[in-house]
């Protein structure tokens, strides 16, 4: 051919991304991305006591203030870590995103399962069988392959909140990575931007892995039918269900897995069986039918499905949870995907998404002349005595997991975005009251309440957090239920509160991660660990009932995950024009928590809310 003659230059291949193309569209934009600020300390510690007021007691609160004024005494403790952390943000793209990689994912020693992976249900198919399983799964692949050639070639849209442009960092670190275990902390490795990226996707099918190439040797992509017609071949040699579930392993306690790991890999095949899964670009999960349910159930198996695969017995076994993308295709209909956290947040996950459900929408089966592909490599597992020991204590600890998770995954049909919007309100701010109020209804007190807020404005940025109990739901809230306060002017309060909370946060004006930061600083300081964080208060504060976070989408979809305390909730929602995805979980060895609970006393608080606005003229507000 004229290409290998040199004389023409081969287009579109998959080449290494080049210099010229990492210093093109992204590099310029991402530096013109202003630095994630230091918020001054007096604000951060007025804030601090603020937001601590609905959520201690006045007793413990006193004491608190009488820390945080030794605290930032001129020449003090606070003074002098403020300053260190102001000569960090000078030195670095951004002063916080490593610390938070480490602390708030490679340090944390639970499972990553349900404590850290969200999972994302999506719309019901209509396929049942096999046929239909491999044809979504066809589509899929090519539709995440499209939008992976907007990431190589930098043309993905860049994404903007209140008019601000966000960086974009992200995209790049979900596809073709992977986390790896540790006996005391994890890390992530990228293979992206190696001189040879990885062309390939695994597959997992029965609880075994297959390489699967999606490239042909001119760099262009497979048809959907050309995968269609691989991932038969990979169903048709893996027919055997009673394999060992080496997959299993990546769900136990992270130190419990890095000795694990460390055992499994001094075998040379299991190395390269396990380097070609942390390689591979994404990883497909073709998982096996689980019992029938009944359609208004429908959405909560698919979530505990897409959260932790239903148990040893069922799906748990045909993943591999440290790898970050994921996708679940069930022989059922039942699909999703679930991704590994420390990468990225939801909102680039959700970009994904909605442009691989817009893709399969328009991609039809194409025939392809018949050029006989390669057959997908099966990856091969030596077992040892010792790691069928590691496998079956892996196994009972999912199945321990999976019993203790409680989830309701529901629709609120009545409105969606539409009526608050009708009521000059955000919806965000609307939901988060709701949630506060029917927390307050069953327990009669408010709790600690985290929302996550993006940092995409700053170079780097990852979240910080919205408390979403202020004095003022706390009032709304206490209010509602008696009949003779005036409730809408308190209601509209709320809101407003929260909604400024909000902007303060994207900003970067929070307190959460700035303490976190001072709190660290003080570790690299090697110097004590200032009073006030070893306060009654901090502990209360930072143990959060409510752990929520809005996860807006195109697609019919919504995100679970599960709650980051024992006795607390995961809150997660997709809010449409007309009505709202919901998840929420829980644990069953908590005796005073119940998913199913909270989110119907949820529905009751929004609809008395919509009830409350439209019985009030409108001219009170």
């Amino acid at each position: 051919s004229l290409v290998r003659a040199g004389m023409v230059k081969p287009s579109g291949l998959v080449k290494p991304v080049s210099v010229t193309r990492i210093a093109g569209r992204y590099l310029a934009h991402q530096e013109g991305l202003p630095k994630l600020p230091v918020p001054p300390l007096q604000q951060t510690c007025e804030r601090y006591l603020t937001a601590l007021t609905p959520i201690v007691d006045p007793e413990e609160l006193n004491h608190t203030r009488q820390l945080l004024e030794e605290f930032q005494k001129p020449g003090g403790v606070g003074d002098r870590l403020q300053k260190g952390l102001e000569q960090r943000a000078k030195k670095m793209e951004n002063w916080l995103s490593d610390w938070w990689l480490q602390t708030a994912y490679l340090d944390y020693r639970m499972p990553v399962v349900i404590h850290s992976s969200p999972g994302v249900v999506l719309p019901r198919t209509e396929f049942s069988d096999r046929q239909g399983q491999m044809r979504y799964a066809a589509k899929l692949i090519a539709g995440v392959l499209d939008f992976k050639s907007m990431i190589d070639n930098e043309t993905l849209p860049v994404e903007y909140l209140g008019g601000k442009s966000l960086c974009m960092n992200q995209y790049y670190q979900v596809l073709s990575s992977c986390r790896i275990p540790g006996t005391k902390r994890d890390n992530v490795v990228n293979y992206a931007l190696d001189k040879r990226p990885p062309t390939h996707i695994t597959v997992v099918h029965n609880f075994q892995f297959f390489v699967l190439d999606v490239y042909n040797s001119d760099g262009t992509p497979l048809t959907v039918d050309q995968i269609y017609i691989q991932l038969e071949k990979i169903w048709n040699s893996s027919l055997q269900s009673n394999k060992e579930p080496i997959g299993i392993l990546t769900s136990n306690h992270r130190n419990s897995w890095g000795k694990a790991y460390n055992n499994l890999i001094k075998d040379k095949t299991n190395k390269e069986s396990v380097r070609a899964i942390q390689k591979s670009i994404f990883t497909v999960c073709l998982d096996a039918p689980m019992p029938r349910a009944s359609d208004d159930m429908y959405r909560t198996r698919a979530g505990v499905q897409m959260l932790h695969g239903g148990g040893s017995r069922w799906n748990s076994g045909n993943r591999w949870f440290d790898k970050t993308l994921q996708f679940i295709i069930g022989e059922d209909g039942t699909c999703g995907l679930i991704y590994e956290h420390a990468p990225a947040e939801g909102p680039p996950i959700v970009s994904l998404i909605d442009h691989v459900v817009e893709y399969m929408k328009s991609s039809e089966m194409v025939r392809t002349p018949m050029v006989p592909l390669r057959m997908p490599q099966k990856l091969r597992f030596n077992i040892t005595p010792e790691i069928k020991k590691d496998i079956e204590e892996a196994k009972q600890n999912m199945n321990i997991m999976v019993h203790d998770l409680d989830m309701k995954v529901s629709v609120f049909s009545h409105f969606g975005k539409d009526f608050p919007k009708s009521q000059k309100m955000s919806p965000d701010a609307f939901i988060q009251v709701a949630l506060q109020l029917a927390y307050y209804r069953i327990y009669k007190h408010c709790c600690p309440t985290y929302e996550s807020a993006s940092l995409r404005m700053f170079r780097l940025g990852r979240t910080d957090t919205i408390r979403s109990t202020s004095i003022d739901s706390a009032k709304f809230v206490k209010a509602m239920d008696d009949p003779n306060t005036e409730k809408v002017a308190l209601l509209d309060k709320a809101v407003k509160a929260h909604r400024a909370y909000t902007d303060m946060a994207i900003r970067g004006q929070a307190i959460d991660r700035h303490l976190l930061g001072l709190k660290l600083q003080a570790i690299e300081d090697l110097a004590a660990l200032p009073e006030i964080f070893m306060d009654t208060s901090y502990a209360v504060a930072m143990h959060f009932n409510l752990s929520t976070s809005q996860v807006p989408a195109k697609t019919d979809c919504v995100m679970c995950f599960g709650p980051v305390v024992p006795d607390g909730y995961g809150v997660c929602y997709n809010p449409m024009d007309a009505h709202i995805n919901f998840a929420v979980s829980a644990f069953n060895s908590c005796q005073d928590t119940n998913a199913t609970r909270l989110a119907q006393a949820l529905e009751d608080a929004m609809l008395d809310m919509k009830t409350l606005l439209e019985q009030t003229p409108k001219a009170k507000l």
